[in-house]
This record gives structure tokens, C-alpha cells and sequence, in this order.
């Protein structure tokens, strides 16, 4: 497995939260369950990501926004809009609204669906800290933004789908499709020229460093050596042990340390 593929290892939502709404302007939503992370993607329409401490983050149809928690973040028509905020937490989910599809305050598509100027929002949450590793978490901004197209809105679609519809099954298939969804959204936003991503992360195109790096993570219980990386990938020691640093910012022994610990 590649670094990447490495990172998200143990992400699995379990009862991930879900909420679907179309709103109608002025609107105010305050996210307040402290999830670790949660994805928001607009499907129709356009609002504004206000992350507490950060600056706001507008969204368009088709984009999605990763926010890492626990800090509460709104939803908003307008920056400075005067709707009265709806609270939107884990415990605000009931029965006779649908269970996973809507939380206190969310309504079915009504009227304000068929009105010029609506936002409809698909949002989904991880709302235990054990199912993202404080290493993916680590790697993240605060709130990151995908634009449209590519597989992340694919798999948007999909989730908009399965939480408008209430069958047998349901939440393990958005446990799935938040998995999924969160895979796509990073892939896209690391691989952008102007993305924070980690370093090992362009890293592991390297023909060198690459390699040594796929050989630490698929055998963390050998006993490597930068000579013995060396030989593997084909290069002197010197130049693995100079190269490695440069792209990783840390020896390989550091890394291979830090992934046993991981």
C-alpha cells in the first residue's frame, strides 16, 4: 500500500451523521457537534462556510468543504445575514424526521426547492474521534475546499441520492459513501498545484524516494537501514539518505519510527 492509501487505513465510519437540506434565503446554520470532521457539499445554489477563527470559505454548486473539528463552523446565505441560527448537533437527530437523513431543524424539499435562489446541502460527519487518525488529521488544514467534477463529485451525487431515499441498510451505505467521498475530496485537493500537501505526499512520486517510502510502509516490522533502503531502491546511501530528507523533511529511520509507532 502507498503512503496515502496508508493514511486513511483505519477510517471507517461507523453511524457517520447526515443531514439534507434546501433552503430558502435568509438561513443560518451552526454546526455545533464537534466531529472531528465533516464534509459539506452544495449541490444547488450557494452559501458561505464560516469556520470559527477563520476566514469564510464561499461554496458554488458542486463544491465541496472539508472542516476539521471540534470547533462549531456555519452555514450561511450571506456573510453578516440576519437569520436566527439553527443549531445542527449529534443529538439533534430525531425518529419522526427521518433518523440519518435530517436533524432538528432540517426539512424535506419543499416549496423553497421550486424558488429562484434556493441551496440545497448535503453535509455528512464523522462524529467519533477514534475513526480518523490523528495522522490524517494532522495533514489537513483547518478547511479545505474541492471544486466541482472529478470523483469527489461523482460520489456526491451518490450521497445525495442514498440520504433523499429511506431504505434497509441506509446508514451503512453512507458510512461508505462518506468514506469514499473523503478519499476522493483529499486525492483531488493534494494533487492541486496550489494544495498543502503533506510532503511525503509528492514525495511518493519520486522514482527513489517513492520506492523507499512504499518499502517502509509495506514492511514497518523490518529492520531497515538507509543502506539496506539504498540497495533496494538502486542508489548509493548518500544520495537516498540526501534525497529522502530533502522531499520528506525527515531521515528515513525518523519515518520508519514513526510508522511502527503509528
Amino acid at each position: 500500500m502507498d503512503a496515502f492509501g496508508d493514511l486513511f487505513r483505519g477510517v471507517r465510519a461507523q453511524g457517520s451523521l447526515f443531514g439534507s437540506s434546501t433552503l430558502s434565503a435568509p438561513w443560518s446554520l451552526l454546526f455545533v457537534d464537534g466531529a472531528p470532521l465533516t464534509l459539506c457539499t452544495v449541490l444547488e445554489g450557494a452559501g458561505w462556510i464560516v469556520p470559527q477563527g477563520h476566514p469564510p470559505e464561499h461554496l458554488a454548486a458542486g463544491d465541496t468543504v472539508v472542516v476539521r473539528g471540534p470547533a462549531p463552523f456555519s452555514f450561511v446565505d450571506e456573510i453578516g445575514t440576519g437569520a436566527e441560527p439553527i443549531e445542527c448537533g449529534e443529538h439533534c437527530a430525531t425518529p419522526e424526521q427521518g433518523g440519518t437523513r435530517h436533524r432538528l431543524g432540517w426539512h424535506d424539499p419543499g416549496p423553497a426547492s421550486h424558488s429562484d435562489g434556493a441551496t440545497t446541502l448535503v453535509v455528512g460527519a464523522y462524529p467519533v474521534r477514534g475513526e480518523i487518525g490523528r495522522r490524517l488529521l494532522d495533514a489537513l488544514p483547518d478547511v479545505l475546499r474541492v471544486a466541482p467534477g472529478g470523483t469527489a463529485g461523482a460520489v456526491g451525487d451518490l450521497l445525495a441520492a442514498e440520504v433523499a431515499v429511506d431504505a434497509p441498510g441506509q446508514q451503512v451505505v453512507l458510512d461508505r459513501l462518506l468514506d469514499w467521498m473523503l478519499v476522493c475530496a483529499l486525492r483531488e485537493w493534494f494533487d492541486r498545484p496550489d494544495g498543502e500537501a503533506p510532503a511525503w505526499y509528492a514525495a511518493h512520486r519520486d522514482p527513489v524516494v517513492g520506492h523507499a517510502l512504499r518499502l517502509l510502509h509495506a514492511e514497518p516490522a523490518a529492520p531497515w537501514t538507509v543502506s539496506s533502503l539504498a540497495e533496494r531502491t538502486g542508489v548509493s546511501r548518500a544520495t537516498l539518505a540526501k534525497r529522502f530528507a530533502d522531499l520528506v523533511g525527515e531521515t528515513p529511520q525518523t519515518n520508519h519510527t514513526r510508522w511502527r509507532m503509528n
